[in-house]
Formats: structure tokens, sequence, C-alpha cells
């Protein structure tokens, strides 16, 4: 607004008197850590990385023309297929390695890049040279430093030389010729030009790719090409990234390198720095306590920090949630055959194991959810065959799927689980009635019904007596009512603190209750019903507002699942 008019005429000022919409935010985007079989590209050992598709994790996580999943069958890349097989989109996945910690590392000529021909069969392989590799099995990789690379280019064969007669003829360009440059990043460190895969070539006319870089500081290659001619096992020219020996972490450094730190966005805890995610779960710690790698107390130790980190979210609300996975143990009875403890199968994990296994935990929060029992799922490196795996990534990938088909204000449950060949326990009502009451999710068999595998909970973790945080769909939708709040209405900061901004401030945050009032997210027969909005100078005093604060209150009736449906079936007669 202008402060004086001087001139007569017609001024036209913009003035901005209606309320800000607030858009809702994503709730469904989570965040795995786990081992994969590769870190290549852009990814980074125990950074998250954004994954959007499978396929998109293959090229991250995955070995060249791979399936993704590795030898020692970790869970993570399980439950990422399971997240995008139920409905999952966006996720994060942090990589905690490519091997078990204290495994033997593979040699040095196993680890490099393949490179194929035009055909697809096998021509060239490179590897680091042990001596010049910076990023070995016993250090950490650098961050920082860029991976070498290996570039094949179109060649030619040598040119005569100077002193040849004037009418020799060059030799003939069979096409079988290439360069090879060896790069890190935008840095060019090694050139071999005029390079072929045949062994008897003539040294006037080229040089076999083999012995010419016998002499390179930075890399080994060696010949893997079928029979045939040079030119047909000729590698395809393109850039080709060189895979480092892979970081095998030591065992008694592991629970330091999963835990990782929120500074440098690593490990567990460096997932939490990335603000999108709002479901999070660790499949692999499974592993390591099946491997013995780490006891069942310092398991507890990593879902301590993942429900602690889920409900501290300062300065603004707690919005994350983490799914568990129950371990495979059966206390007092989970001796090996050295008589020690260890876990066992998870398809020998009973009822009352799971439920001993919490009450052992003895952790509660409205931040954390567990289902059992583990599910079995078809394992494409064995065959095909079924394998059991913690049920976390599929569970989450329900969640999305519930939040993009019904809305965040849907219980996730009475959905069918997709991948799902079998469960590790077929769980009964009985049995049900023990640990769904303890915050245990069940996956059930409704064979008999004709009806499948059915995800047949909806609690979260919170104590039992704690009925208004007992629902997942509740405490997710507060978060997202609360997060979406805050985010809508940062234009509200350092605005005049008046009866005005106390009216604009009303109307937005009710504008967007009733848009989820009127999608079905609450209960009541109308807004007023439902959802009260309270922004006025019995809560904003003259002390209040000395002090640059302004107070809003807002109430909400969240609808809640029909967890028990209860039919009253009497005998009746007419007239009666």
């Amino acid at each position: 607004m202008a402060l004086d008019y001087f001139a007569p005429g017609v001024y036209v000022e913009e003035v901005d008197r209606g309320s800000r919409p607030i858009e809702g935010i994503s709730m469904s985007v989570a965040g795995f850590i786990g081992f994969t079989e590769d870190v290549r590209g852009d990814a980074e050992l125990f950074k998250p990385m954004m994954v959007t598709t499978w396929a998109q994790y293959l090229e991250y996580f995955g070995k060249e023309g791979s399936d993704g999943f590795t030898d020692f069958n970790a869970y993570l890349p399980f439950a990422v297929q399971g997240w995008f097989l139920n409905g999952g989109g966006r996720c994060w996945v942090t990589s905690i390695g490519t091997q078990l910690p204290g495994s033997e590392p593979p040699p040095a000529e196993q680890s490099g890049s393949k490179i194929l021909t035009s055909s697809r069969k096998p021509s060239l392989h490179f590897s680091i040279k042990p001596a010049s590799a910076e990023e070995s099995a016993l250090a950490l990789p650098s961050a920082d430093e860029p991976r070498l690379k290996v570039v094949i280019e179109e060649s030619t064969p040598k040119p005569l030389p100077e002193d040849a007669p004037e009418d020799s003829e060059p030799p003939l360009n069979t096409g079988e010729f290439f360069n090879v440059v060896v790069r890190r990043g935008d840095e060019v460190l090694e050139r071999y030009e005029h390079l072929t895969m045949n062994q008897q070539v003539e040294t006037q006319v080229a040089d076999y790719v083999v012995t010419a870089l016998e002499s390179s500081e930075f890399i080994n290659v060696a010949n893997i090409s079928q029979s045939g001619q040079p030119l047909t096992r000729r590698p395809v020219s393109g850039v080709y990234e060189i895979t480092p020996p892979p970081y095998v972490s030591n065992p008694d450094r592991f629970a330091r390198d999963l835990q990782g730190q929120r500074d440098d966005r690593t490990g567990t805890q460096g997932i939490f720095e990335i603000d999108e995610v709002a479901m999070i779960a660790c499949p692999d710690l499974m592993k390591v306590y099946q491997e013995g790698l780490m006891d069942l107390d310092q398991v507890h130790g990593v879902m301590e920090m993942m429900l602690s980190m889920c409900e501290n979210s300062f300065p603004g609300p707690a919005y994350r949630m983490a799914v568990l996975d129950a371990p495979p143990v059966k206390p007092g009875k989970n001796l090996d055959a050295n008589g020690l403890p260890g876990p066992v199968p998870a398809q020998q994990q009973k009822p009352q194991d799971v439920a001993a296994w919490l009450r052992e935990f003895n952790r509660r929060s409205m931040f954390g959810a567990v289902y059992y029992p583990w599910i079995k799922v078809a394992n494409p490196r064995n065959g095909g065959r079924p394998i059991y795996v913690p049920p976390s990534g599929h569970m989450m990938g329900i969640w999305c799927r519930t939040d993009e088909s019904r809305g965040i204000y849907k219980a996730p449950a009475n959905e069918t689980p997709r991948g799902v060949l079998g469960l590790a326990y077929d769980t009964n009502m009985r049995e049900q009635e023990m640990l769904n009451p303890m915050g245990i999710n069940c996956i059930r068999n409704f064979a008999n019904y004709n009806r499948g595998y059915k995800v047949w909970g909806a609690r979260t973790l919170v104590e039992p007596d704690n009925v208004q945080w007992r629902y997942i769909s509740v405490r997710r939708l507060i978060s997202y009512i609360e997060k979406s709040i805050e985010i809508g209405t940062q234009w509200v900061v350092f605005e005049p603190n008046d009866r005005n901004l106390w009216g604009r401030v009303t109307r937005t945050v009710s504008n967007f209750l009733e848009r989820l009032w009127r999608a079905g997210a609450l209960a009541g027969a109308s807004p007023a019903e439902s959802f009260y909005v309270k922004c006025d100078g019995e809560l904003n005093t003259h002390e209040t507002m000395m002090l640059g604060r302004l107070y809003i209150e807002v109430g909400v009736s969240p609808v809640r699942p029909a967890e028990f449906v209860i039919f009253r079936i009497s005998q009746w007669a007419p007239g009666q």
C-alpha cells in the first residue's frame, strides 16, 4: 500500500486478503536399510539413495544384468521388491554393504566390470589393481573420490611409419580396432590406442589389448571372450564404471556402521535426515542376528534407536513410523549344535515365542508396528524356490497402496499381500487373541474361507491401555494433519499478530480439515461435529502477543477402524 498520494489519478493496489490453502503432504515414502548386491552409479555406501522403481533399484544396487539379489540371501532386496509389488512408490535405500561383516573378501580379479560384445557375449573384464586401489576391502570407500571408468572408443590400425616407402598401402581397417581410455571423473589417467582382440596381430598394425594394458598403473584386464574372429569379440564402445573390491565391515565395527551418523547422513540415523521418509524398516537386522553377528541385546538397541528417532522430530511434529520385524528366536530353547544360544529358523517361531520376545524387548511406542509371522516368497537366486523373509517391506507397500486407493485414514488391513507364497506359521484365531492385544499384527491364512492371505491387524506398539493411539491409521492421520498444517502455514510467520491474521489462519486450517471430513477421514455428521479451530483473544492475550507468539487450538475426531464387527441376532416374531 502506498503511503502518500500526490497527483490526482486512479491507483490500483493488490491486496492479499484471502486464506492460503493447505496442501496435504505425502506420508507414503519409505526408507530401507540393509545389504545390497552392489553399490554403483550415483549410489554411495551407507548413504540413502532415492529409488522410484525396481529397475532403478537394479541400476544402483544390482550388478549389471543381475536380478539384484545376493548370494547370501540378504533380506533388503526382498523387502524393496515387496514394497513395489504391493503398491509402494518412491523410497530411499541405504546400503550397509555388499558382503556380510567378517566374510572373506573376493579376490581383486573377481571384482570389477565385465564388458560385452555387440552380440551380448563376454569380451573383456576390467578390475582395479590392488596396489593402486584406494578403495580396498579393508577400508571404507571414499565418497569424495570418483570411481575409475574405462572408455571404449572406435579406432583404426596404426598409421604407416614416416620412413615407410611411398607406395606402401596402409593396413586394412576391418572394424576390429578400438581405444581404451582410463578416467577418474573428468581426468584422463591413461590412454591406449590401436588395440585389438587378436593375440597374433602384427605390432606394426595394432596391439593386443591384454599386452598393451599390462603397463597400466590403475587397472587389470582379462580376455574373457569366446572363440571367434577379432571383430565379433570386440567390446562395445561406451563408458564403463569399474566396480572396486567390495567393502567388508569388521564385525566389531559393524554396529557403529549400521547406526551411522545424522550429520554425515550415513547408516540408520542418516535416513532420518530425509524429510519425506515417513516409514522406516531395517529387514537385514534379522540377517545379522541370524548369522550371529549381533546378539539380541544389540538388535534391541537398534530397534530402540529407530523408535526413539521416530518419536523425536524436533522442531516439527513427529510423523515417522518404524516397522519392526520379530526376531526368529525361541527364548530358552534356541541352542545350536555347540549348546550355545542362537536364532532358529523363522518357520519354527510360534506365537508364544514372538509374544515372549516382545515382553523381553519391553518397548512401547505409538510410532512403531510389528507384523507376524515371516512370509514365504520366491528366491531368484535359488531357482525360484521359496525363502522365508521378514514381512516389513511388503507391509509398508500395503500402507502405501491403501493411502493411494482409499486414503491415509483407512487402516492398512484386510488386504492381500502380493508376492507372498505362504506363511512361516498359520496363526489361528485363538492364537491371535493372545497377540492382538499386545500390538502384534498377524498375517493370516484364510484358505477355509477362500480368501487367501490377509493382513489381519492394524495396531501400533503403544501401551495396550492407551486406546487413543491404538491404531496405525489414527496415528498416521494425525501425523498427516500436523505435518501438513506445519508446512502449509509457514506464511503466517512474522505477519502482524492481530484479529485479521487470526481469522485468516482459522479459515485456512478449517478449509483443510473440511476437505478431510468430506473425504471421510473425520467422524461426524457435519464439520462442526468433526473438528474445531480456535484462534481468538482468549488464547492470544496481550502478554503472549508481546512474546511474539500466536496460539491456534485445533481438535479433530478421526475415524477409527471397525476392528470388531458384532452382529446381535435373535429370534423375532412379528407383533411381539
